[in-house]
């Protein structure tokens, strides 16, 4: 029921699309003729009455409201037209004064546009009642948008993609990431990522995943341990004492990871810990172990590995947008489809969120409305002053439409009623 009752209230309220400049014209012609041919009317009127008034004496009122509808006509027909264009193509004083003031007319609406229509409070106020964060967020939580903007992208990048010459992007790629990272001291940065990482002890989740690794690590290669104990041992030492010696390293290195495992203040984690904080220090403050991670860097980056690695991101980017610009389709949907709905739907929760989003794109307008205000007004005084007069002329008339012809009509139609009433009175005072 609420469906229903809602659809009727919102076709109601639909605006109507704008008519075509040939039905505009239509339009117009037909209420010029309709104008005209009421003046036309009253003049017939006004003849025939005045021809037959000796006769019929009471066809004085008509005679007098046909002269008063054509005074009315003609009065008002030269108004609405000496707007547009010389009367009767006379050149009278203070006509066709859209043609002959068009320059005035451009300023006067690009200033009319700018200060009523592109301003800051008029901007915001309309952008408020919009909600445009919140209907952007809901259409992009809708997996169906979210996936065609990600081909839209796709599709764009594919097509940029391929005008785009590999040596170009190769040499971008080797300046904006190779050179970045050779600009970049590693040595303190790692630094700071290892006082990251040992914050709140986390280095010893670290060292148990260790350990426990190190201590599968013996139980699965105890096999490999015995042969290589057998092959160090001397030719005259007894199998027998390689197997006791092989269960004593096996022990011993069980016991003492176990130890260290369940053992939170084993002197090997302290060690470890002393260790870990003596080597950030150096890589922050010692130039001996910087100036030799640095050395270490520079021959990773120009071993040909790295320089093929390079070379590889725009090949194995570019083949991934050729593949799903040219078959959407054949792809499930990706992450970036994904991330879009989570992020519409993650939006469209947050009124808070919403509100800024809104504040922001208010404030964006409002700035580009204050930066470009001025510009605007220009712009359609320059348009309106290029055009000619009479094509300026023509486009007003259009854009005004038949309700100029309706002056027309109701000038004869009034007239005739305030000349029928002037002289009904003079009738009566005359007697």
């Amino acid at each position: 029921m609420t469906d229903l009752a809602v659809r009727p209230a919102l076709a109601v309220s639909a605006p109507l699309p704008p008519l075509d400049e040939d039905t505009k014209r239509k339009n117009l012609a037909r209420m010029k003729r309709r104008a005209s041919g009421l003046l036309l009317l009253a003049t017939a009127v006004w003849v025939v009455s005045a021809i037959f008034v000796a006769r019929y004496p009471w066809l004085a009122y008509v005679r007098a409201t046909a002269e008063a509808s054509m005074i009315g006509g003609v009065a008002d027909w030269f108004a609405v037209t000496a707007l547009f264009r010389h009367p009767l193509g006379i050149p009278i004083p203070h006509t066709a004064i859209v043609a002959a003031r068009k320059d005035q007319i451009g300023r006067s609406l690009g200033n009319f546009v700018s200060r009523h229509f592109l301003s800051r409070d008029v901007l915001a106020a309309r952008l408020e009642t919009l909600h445009i964060s919140e209907h952007l967020a809901k259409w992009l939580a809708m997996p169906e948008n979210s996936r065609t903007l990600a081909r839209h992208a796709a599709t764009a990048l594919a097509s940029g993609a391929r005008m785009m010459a590999d040596d170009d992007v190769q040499e971008l790629i080797d300046r904006v990431l190779v050179e970045r990272i050779r600009s970049t001291e590693v040595a303190p940065l790692i630094g700071q990522m290892l006082t990251l990482i040992t914050a709140g002890d986390r280095h010893q989740e670290l060292l148990d995943e260790a350990i426990a690794l190190l201590a599968r690590a013996v139980d699965q290669n105890q096999e490999l341990i015995r042969d290589r104990i057998e092959e160090e041992s001397p030719w005259w030492v007894p199998g027998m004492v390689d197997d006791r010696i092989h269960r004593k390293i096996v022990t011993g290195l069980d016991n003492t990871l176990a130890d260290v495992r369940d053992d939170p203040n084993h002197p090997l984690r302290r060690r470890f810990d002393d260790a870990l904080a003596e080597f950030v220090r150096k890589l922050k403050e010692s130039p001996e172990v910087r100036e030799r991670a640095e050395r270490i860097k520079l021959e990773i980056l120009d071993a040909e590995a790295v320089r093929k690695f390079s070379a590889s991101i725009w090949e194995d980017a570019k083949a991934a947008l050729f593949r799903y610009a040219d078959a959407p389709n054949a792809f499930a949907p990706s992450a970036i489809e994904r991330g879009l709905v989570s992020l519409g739907e993650a939006v469209s929760r947050d009124e808070a969120l919403l509100a800024r989003i809104d504040a922001l794109i208010a404030d964006v307008a409002g700035h580009l409305v204050d930066r470009y205000q001025g510009e605007v007004a220009e712009l359609i005084a320059q348009t309106v002053g290029s055009w000619d007069p009479t094509v300026t002329s023509d486009r007003v008339e259009l854009a005004i439409g038949k309700d100029l012809q309706f002056i027309r009509i109701n000038g004869t139609i009034v007239g005739g009623l305030v000349g029928l009433a002037i002289y009904s009175i003079s009738q009566f005072i005359g007697r």
